[in-house]
C-alpha cells in the first residue's frame, strides 16, 4: 500500500509545473526557423507531387466556384429574398466551401484555393537586409505561378458549369455573380474593401498555419481550415454590399470570363490591385509585427 502510495506521489510531482502559456512559452526551443524556398526550383517539374498539387488547386477552385455561384444565383433570381438564404446564406457558403476545401486540399498542395493567398506565401516579407527587406519564400515562384494559373483554369471551368446549369439567358440577366462595384459605392471604395478583406484574410491563414505555434500545438494543423473559413464568411458579410465580394482574383477573373460583360471588366482591376496589396500587407505585418523577425535576425 505504502510503494503505490508513493507511485502516486511520484506522478503528482513529475510534472509539478504547468505549461507556459502566452508570452511566457514563446522561447526557440522546441522551434527552428524554416529556410526560405528557393525562388526557381527545376526539380520541382519532375516530381508528380508538384502536378499533383496543381490537379488539386485545380479541382478545389472549381468546387469552390460552382457552389458558390450557384448560391448567388439563388438569391438573385429569387423575387423574395425571404424565400432564400439571403446574404447571410452566400456568405456562409463562401465561407463553408474554404472550410471544407482547405481540410481536403491542405495535406497536398496547402490549400490556397487563391491566387492571393499564393501571392502572399510567396512574399512572405521579412526586413532584415538591405532596407529591412529579404524575401523569406514559403513557397518557389514556380510552384506559385502554376498555383494561380490552375486556379484561374479551375474557377472558369467551376462558374461555365454554373452557366451550363442555368442557361445562358438566366445566367447573363443574373449577372453571372460577377464582382462589381455596387451603386452608390466609388472605385476607391470598392479597392479599399478588397484590400482589406483581403488583409484579414491572409493575416488568418498565416496566423493560423504558422510553422512556430504547429510546432507547440498539435491540434493547430486540424483546426486551421475553421478561422480561415471564418474569416472568409465574416469578410463576405461586411462587404457583399460593397463589391461583391471578391477578395480571390480566380474567383472574380473566373465568374468575369463566363459572364463577359462591360460592367464586369470595367470593375475587375480592382479584384486584382485590392487582394494582392492586402496580400502582401498581410504578409508583412505577419513577418514584422506578429513574429518580430527582423529583431531576432539582429540578434
Amino acid at each position: 500500500m505504502e510503494g503505490k502510495e508513493e507511485d502516486v506521489k511520484l506522478g503528482a510531482n513529475k510534472f509539478s509545473e504547468r505549461q507556459p502559456i502566452g508570452t511566457s512559452a514563446q522561447g526557440d526551443k522546441d522551434y527552428k526557423e524554416p529556410p526560405p524556398a528557393p525562388l526557381f526550383e527545376p526539380g520541382e517539374l519532375k516530381s508528380w507531387s508538384f502536378y499533383r498539387a496543381g490537379i488539386a488547386e485545380f479541382m478545389a477552385t472549381f468546387l469552390f466556384l460552382y457552389i458558390t455561384i450557384l448560391t448567388v444565383m439563388g438569391v438573385s433570381k429569387s423575387n423574395s429574398k425571404c424565400s432564400t438564404v439571403g446574404i447571410q446564406g452566400i456568405a456562409w457558403a463562401f465561407g463553408g466551401m474554404i472550410f471544407a476545401l482547405v481540410y481536403c486540399t491542405a495535406g497536398i498542395s496547402g490549400g490556397h484555393i487563391n491566387p492571393a493567398v499564393t501571392f502572399g506565401l510567396l512574399l512572405a516579407i521579412n526586413p532584415a537586409v538591405t532596407f529591412g527587406l529579404l524575401l523569406a519564400r514559403k513557397l518557389s515562384l514556380t510552384r506559385a505561378v502554376f498555383y494561380i494559373i490552375m486556379q484561374c483554369l479551375g474557377a472558369i471551368c467551376g462558374a461555365g458549369v454554373v452557366k451550363g446549369f442555368e442557361g445562358s439567358n438566366n445566367y447573363e440577366t443574373l449577372k453571372g455573380g460577377a464582382n462589381v462595384v455596387a451603386h452608390g459605392y466609388t472605385k476607391g471604395d470598392g479597392l479599399g474593401a478588397e484590400i482589406v478583406g483581403t488583409f484579414v484574410l491572409v493575416y488568418t491563414v498565416f496566423s493560423a498555419t504558422d510553422a512556430k505555434r504547429n510546432a507547440r500545438d498539435s491540434h493547430v494543423p486540424i483546426l486551421a481550415p475553421l478561422p480561415i473559413g471564418f474569416a472568409v464568411f465574416l469578410v463576405h458579410l461586411a462587404t457583399i454590399p460593397i463589391t461583391g465580394t471578391g477578395i480571390n482574383p480566380a474567383r472574380s477573373l473566373g465568374a468575369a470570363i463566363i459572364y463577359n460583360r462591360d460592367q464586369a471588366w470595367d470593375d475587375h482591376w480592382i479584384f486584382w490591385v485590392g487582394p494582392f496589396i492586402g496580400a502582401a500587407l498581410a504578409a508583412v505585418y505577419h513577418q514584422i509585427v506578429i513574429r518580430a523577425i527582423p529583431f531576432k535576425a539582429r540578434a
